[in-house]
């Protein structure tokens, strides 16, 4: 059903079928043996159209159920103005492990991705020079200051800094078309994110 066209019933039946799976999918938790359990997948694009609060327990539970959950959105904010929780906004997008964040404008979604790639130390180095003259006389033909005894000082100072991995501009302006800031997880750790091309069905 075009949700363009019908949008208050095909945000409900999605909505429906969607509670459906997931309770069939859940319901597989009752059985005795995992090898019982068939693995299934959720797919959903423009998630933040079809996303309701319950979403965050079923993800908690679904890896355990051997669901694959896929799912696209605009931006986190776009689920936030569907929930108009916060906090049940940011239940969903911890319990979804690997992400690949696009370029985006929008400063909730970078924010929580920063939090969540945290922070390094970082090197950085400051340089001052300083001049001091004994005698300083003007040149009126040169319109200068022309300085006698003088002598020229500087300085360079190295310090380290917690800062930002990825800074705001990287989401806003380094991110290409098709390219996107990878968090990945082996199953067993996080591999360390980095920027990675994708390459678009068409393109093969």
């Amino acid at each position: 059903m075009n949700i363009s066209e019908y949008s208050s019933l095909a945000k409900i039946i999605s909505a429906y079928l969607k509670l459906d799976f997931q309770s069939e999918v859940l319901s597989t938790l009752s059985k005795k043996s995992s090898d019982d359990i068939r693995i299934s997948c959720f797919l959903s694009d423009e998630y933040h159209e079809f996303v309701t609060s319950s979403d965050a327990n079923f993800f908690a539970q679904s890896r355990e159920a051997k669901c694959i959950n896929i799912l696209a959105t605009q931006s986190y904010t776009s689920i936030l103005n569907t929930l108009k929780s916060e906090s049940d906004t940011k239940v969903i997008t911890q319990n979804l492990v690997n992400k690949f964040w696009f370029r985006t404008d929008d400063i909730f979604t970078i924010e929580e991705a920063q939090k969540q790639i945290g922070k390094k130390e970082k090197t950085y180095t400051s340089n001052t020079v300083s001049e001091n003259a004994k005698e300083t006389s003007y040149n009126r033909f040169t319109n200068t200051f022309i300085s006698h005894d003088s002598n020229i000082s500087e300085s360079i100072n190295t310090y380290k800094q917690l800062d930002l991995i990825y800074d705001t501009n990287f989401f806003t302006q380094n991110l290409e078309t098709f390219s996107c800031l990878s968090f990945i997880s082996t199953g067993f750790k996080i591999i360390s994110p980095k920027k990675i091309f994708t390459l678009p069905y068409f393109k093969k």
